[in-house]
């Protein structure tokens, strides 16, 4: 099970650690996402970024009476990112882990997602049968708690290709480029 959560004030926090924290207006809140996550956050046809995430996050924004201003990064530097104080928070269906909660602080979660394997319709695979994924190609977004289990239970067996966002991996699995 994933358990994603707010990381809402983490910026904070680490300054608070580590003795730099100085006095910032809250009344704008940068929220850090990594697009697209269809129904969690895409933009619509006009460039309107929307979605439950999005939502979200406007209405935690509006209850503290400021300003969400959404930040786009791509998902292996989102950390990096709020590190750096590009952004007050990350927004963006990040799995509470032991590595990630050593680096910034978690909210409570706010939903729960399975992962899950896909294929296409036309095909048959057994992920519990290893003898028959041998050579298969298998596509994850790169540093995701999913390419951490692929990597590390079926590595030896599958050829693990790693992509910057989620609808590149769609894409090569939709053109075959996948199994």
């Amino acid at each position: 099970m994933r358990h994603t959560s707010l990381l809402l004030a983490a910026t904070l926090g680490a300054a608070l650690v580590a003795g730099t924290a100085q006095a910032r207006d809250y009344s704008e809140i940068r929220l850090g996402v990594d697009l697209p996550y269809e129904p969690f956050m895409y933009r619509q046809a006009d460039g309107e970024l929307t979605g439950f995430e999005i939502e979200l996050g406007e209405a935690v924004c509006a209850y503290l009476e400021a300003t969400c201003t959404w930040v786009e990064q791509d998902w292996d530097g989102i950390i990096p990112g709020l590190l750096a104080r590009n952004y007050d928070a990350i927004m963006s269906s990040m799995s509470i882990n032991e590595e990630r909660a050593q680096q910034v602080l978690f909210s409570d979660p706010y939903y729960t997602t399975p992962s899950v394997w896909v294929t296409a319709l036309d095909r048959e695979i057994d992920i519990d049968d290893r003898a028959s994924l041998e050579g298969l190609v298998v596509g994850v977004q790169r540093a995701t708690l999913q390419d951490n289990y692929v990597t590390e239970l079926y590595g030896d067996v599958v050829e693990v290709r790693r992509y910057t966002g989620g609808s590149e991996v769609v894409t090569d699995m939709r053109a075959g480029r996948l199994d």
